[in-house]
């Protein structure tokens, strides 16, 4: 049987092989293992793989690269409104041969691919939208009408909608889903010492959503207040020049560590050795940095977005915050001040992330399939 992938995510082909962001490629390896024919319907790069790229592994994969579409962009956008042209006809073409579709959202490979699949009612599918469902949450027009559109059960027909967290008042194709990032052989018995110095790991894209600057201000309050504390921070993106210059002019050198984009296993290390993981993000789907951090004991400090709450257990397995630096930072300080709660929420933390394994995940899928 014939898999079709459609995604917006960036390709790289090296060696002979189809590259592209590790975390996502982890998970398509476990989708791809289940059929015998897989095409990669996505935006091609040039560049080489970086060190937070990995292969897909499948012994008959064949890719199909389509323009990337930025219609945010000005310079590129009637660039993007032509090639829009050729993208929609590669997806109808490749939608034809399918025996089963894939559809990744949100994003506008997504939204292109989610409009072309009406017209294959009858062929079964599965839509994963990884980004924020949640009903309130602010969005652009172009992910508020997709998840319109998978969710309408007359336009999207025979589907499985993939969503993160529990929602109430769902058309009855859409399901809460989860993703892994370990596997049972990674479960590590481990018990943190919540005493000084404290540490803490910020692992994302250094890009405003995901509010690095506000990491910074933490801890920078948290030592301007008296506390012993280091933060070391994974991940790279338009804003590190100015993350460097910050770091420089408040003199948190001796504290703070930007170490780039790393390998998932250096990654892992830094979660074995810190107490939390901070990630004030302005919206999220299924945070995976936080569910990693929580896989090795760490305490989550996260913003109320999305199913962050639930993933959070509500405050018992983690700190939630607001994007208030004098609130979130005498919240912190609180806690602090409790490490027999800290050490309970550590352990929460881990019982609930190590539920969720890519064993585990590999069994849901072929539940769907």
């Amino acid at each position: 049987m014939r898999f079709s992938i459609f995604t917006h995510a960036e390709h790289k082909c090296f060696r002979g092989r189809l590259y592209s962001y590790a975390p996502y490629v982890k998970e398509m390896n476990l989708w791809i293992s289940h059929f015998d024919e897989i095409c990669v319907l996505g935006p091609v790069s040039k560049k080489d793989p970086a060190s937070i790229d990995s292969a897909y592994t499948h012994d008959n994969l064949r890719f199909k690269p389509i323009p990337g579409l930025h219609f945010k962009n000005k310079k590129l956008f009637s660039k993007s409104v032509l090639n829009s042209f050729r993208v929609i006809r590669e997806i109808f073409l490749e939608m034809k041969k399918a025996d089963h579709i894939h559809i990744r959202c949100p994003g506008n490979i997504g939204l292109l691919a989610c409009l072309i699949q009406i017209f294959f009612s009858s062929k079964p599918k599965t839509i994963k939208y990884a980004g924020n469902w949640a009903p309130e949450a602010e969005q652009p027009r172009s992910y508020r009408f997709q998840k319109w559109l998978v969710s309408n059960t007359f336009l999207t027909r025979n589907a499985h909608v993939l969503v993160y967290g529990e929602w109430g008042n769902q058309s009855r194709n859409v399901i809460p889903f989860f993703t892994a990032s370990y596997s049972e052989e990674e479960k590590i018995e481990i018990h943190k010492e919540f005493r000084s110095p404290f540490k803490f790991v910020f692992a994302g894209s250094l890009v405003e959503g995901k509010r690095p600057f506000f990491a910074l201000d933490l801890i920078k309050a948290l030592k301007n207040k008296g506390f012993d504390v280091e933060l070391e921070m994974y991940g790279n993106g338009i804003l590190k020049v100015s993350l460097e210059e910050y770091i420089d002019e408040n003199k948190l050198e001796d504290i703070v560590t930007l170490h780039g984009n790393q390998p998932q296993e250096t990654v892992k290390k830094a979660y074995l050795s810190v107490h939390f993981s901070i990630l004030p993000s302005k919206s999220e789907g299924w945070p995976k940095a936080i569910a990693e951090a929580m896989y090795f004991g760490c305490v989550p400090i996260a913003t109320e977005i999305s199913c962050v709450p639930w993933m959070l257990g509500e405050g018992t397995r983690g700190i939630l915050i607001k994007p208030d630096i004098e609130s979130a930072v005498g919240r912190i300080i609180s806690m602090l001040k409790k490490p027999d709660l800290l050490q309970s929420m550590s352990e929460e933390s881990k019982s609930w992330s190590q539920s969720y394994t890519l064993e585990g995940f590999d069994r849901e899928i072929e539940k769907l399939l």
